[in-house]
């Protein structure tokens, strides 16, 4: 089952929409002068769990949040 919705409406609620969408699982069809020109629905992958959106293989090793007590100057 799917909804459909203008593209003007789209436009104007798309955040929502795409959380009502992620939320529901229905998929939503959007329309431009009544035709049908794409579809929103539910991304069938899962999120990253890797830190930061590294790749999954990336190893973070000790603080890297923490400032240096030493000073550096950046390039210009």
């Amino acid at each position: 089952m799917h909804r459909e919705i203008s593209a003007s409406q789209f436009k104007a609620r798309c955040l929502g929409l795409m959380d009502q969408v992620a939320r529901d699982g229905e998929v939503l069809v959007i329309t431009k002068n009544g035709r049908p020109v794409a579809e929103l629905h539910p991304c069938s992958r899962s999120r990253r769990v890797s830190p930061f959106g590294l790749h999954p293989d990336t190893e973070l090793i000790g603080d890297v949040v923490t400032p240096l007590d030493e000073p550096w100057e950046a390039l210009r």
